[in-house]
Parts: C-alpha cells; sequence; structure tokens
C-alpha cells in the first residue's frame, strides 16, 4: 500500500503545470516526474517531430519505464495527457486551463511554430484534455483548476496541498 499518493498535473502546453509541479514538490516532498524529460532522458520516443518541435513519445517504453517507480507513490506527474496512465496509479487529477488570449501570448513567447500554437489553442479551447480527464478516470478525482494569474495560482497549489494532507489521513493514518 501507498503512503503517498500520486497526481497528475495536465493541461495544454502553457497553463502553468511544470510551474505548480515544481511548488508542489518543493512544498511537499513530493517527487516532480516531468514526463518530457523522462523522454529524453530514457529514450523512450521514436524519434523527433521537426514540424512541431517535439519528441514522438512511444508511451509503452514510457509506462515501462517509469511503473517501478510510479507505483511506489509520492510522485506528480507534469505532462500534457493523462489518458495514458493506468487508474490503478492516481490519485488525483489537476486539469489547468487558461484563458485562450493568455494562453495565445504564452505560446507565442515560447517561440511554437504556428501549427503547433494553433493545435495548443485549439485543444484548450475545445477542452480535449479535460475530456480526456474525464474519459479516463472517475469524476470524484478530477480537478479543473484556473491558472491565468499567480494568485490563482497560489491557491491552486493551497488547495492541492490540502487534498494531499486529507489523502494521507484517509489512506495511511486511518489505516494504522
Amino acid at each position: 500500500m501507498r503512503t503517498q499518493p500520486n497526481i497528475i498535473v495536465t493541461g495544454t502546453p502553457g497553463v502553468g503545470k511544470t510551474t505548480h509541479c515544481e511548488t508542489l514538490a518543493q512544498n511537499t516532498g513530493l517527487r516532480h516526474l516531468s514526463i518530457n524529460d523522462i523522454v529524453k532522458e530514457r529514450g523512450c520516443h521514436d524519434g523527433y517531430d521537426e514540424d512541431f518541435k517535439s519528441w514522438i513519445v512511444d508511451e509503452d517504453k514510457l509506462l515501462d519505464s517509469i511503473e517501478d517507480e510510479v507505483k511506489q507513490g509520492g510522485y506528480i506527474i507534469d505532462w500534457h495527457a493523462c489518458d495514458l496512465f493506468p487508474r490503478s496509479w492516481i490519485d488525483l487529477v489537476v486539469v489547468l486551463r487558461v484563458d485562450s488570449t493568455l494562453l495565445y501570448d504564452r505560446l507565442k513567447a515560447r517561440d511554437y511554430p504556428e501549427a503547433k500554437l494553433q493545435e495548443n489553442l485549439d485543444s484548450e479551447i475545445m477542452e480535449v484534455l479535460l475530456q480526456e480527464a474525464r474519459d479516463s478516470y472517475d469524476e470524484e478525482i478530477i480537478v479543473e483548476l484556473t491558472s491565468n494569474t499567480s494568485d490563482e495560482m497560489e491557491s491552486n497549489i493551497e488547495r492541492i496541498e490540502m487534498w494531499i494532507g486529507q489523502w494521507k489521513k484517509n489512506n495511511v493514518e486511518g489505516a494504522q
């Protein structure tokens, strides 16, 4: 039995996933698992897509690469997709959302190619990642949070930290 939860922080690129994850890891002692870094460092890809300037992820290699770690608990998984992770690994799915005008500015600042920028804007507007979470996990473990401002980010962090504390009370302290 795990003594710490696993959390996915997902959302369109540019919504603040990594900032949320790094802050949560620093504040809670959970480990930030950046899937982008894992894909690069452990070779969990089938090459590089020049048009979109991103790795083509081999999901089977990725899952095999992180399974032993994640099953132990205590991870904050940072990635723009969530549907590939088995339900049994995950205790909370946080879907970060941002206003499309702000998102455009953030992605433009990252020098995203136009096709990639447009695809990500469309994904946010059409709530693709929120729907993916709903299709893949039970509704009661999914939370949708807005990440337009630093105040909202701080509020999100506090809310997730409170959830972690409650999870530990329910799953660790209650089991003793």
